[in-house]
């Protein structure tokens, strides 16, 4: 699956340069994988399903939910590690704000490096552990960064709307959620390249 057949496959339109800027992020992050461990996919094919395909598919649903009245979004990337879906989304939607809030160093600083060199103005790295982060988004993502109950103790404070990128749909971690939140819509993503179940799971403070 090329990147330009998956782009299309998920019904999006990039901005021009786009494409090229995401192609450019992915070489950067399989030049520092060999000395970092970014992130345990190594296969390019693979990178481009699973990182940069698996972070553009939420911007559809993003588009057509009610976050879309609030154009441009503000969005804050919880355990970001090598920016995804953050700087992925800052690449493709170049007027939303994205802040990247990632507690790992090296992390951050292939991030703060990606966007140096990439220019990616509209994208913000932070270094430093969320709870500790004091600012307020339309809305808070994270992929793969803890269960929903560690999210909502973790970033609620950052907004009242959390999107958490999930692959089989989390029962359990629905039912643990604690008081004062609650699960306001779930989207089945349909990711090119990717045969398993993915999720978009909005919370809400009740």
């Amino acid at each position: 699956m090329t990147l330009a057949a998956g782009v299309a496959a998920l019904g999006l339109t990039l901005p021009a340069g786009a494409e090229a800027k995401l192609a450019a992020y992915l070489a950067l992050l399989t030049k520092w994988n060999r000395s970092y461990n970014l992130t345990a996919i190594r296969d390019p094919a693979e990178m481009v399903t699973h990182h940069l395909l698996d972070s553009l598919a939420v911007i559809t649903v993003l588009e057509k939910s009610a976050l879309a009245e609030r154009y441009p979004l503000r969005l804050v990337d919880v355990g970001s590690g090598a920016g995804l879906p953050g700087l992925v989304l800052a690449i493709a939607r170049p007027d939303w704000e994205i802040v990247s809030v990632e507690a790992v160093e090296k992390k951050a600083a292939f991030q703060r490096q990606a966007k140096i060199e990439l220019e990616i103005a509209n994208a913000k790295i932070h270094c430093g552990r969320v709870e500790a982060f004091e600012e307020r988004f339309d809305a808070a993502i994270s992929r793969a960064f803890a269960s929903l109950a560690d999210f909502v103790q973790n970033a609620g404070h950052l907004a009242d709307c959390l999107l958490a990128m999930k692959g089989i749909y989390p029962d359990g971690e629905i039912a643990a959620l604690p008081a004062g939140w609650r699960v306001s819509a779930c989207k089945e993503l349909v990711v090119p390249g990717i045969n398993a179940q993915r999720h978009l799971l909005q919370l809400e403070r009740t």
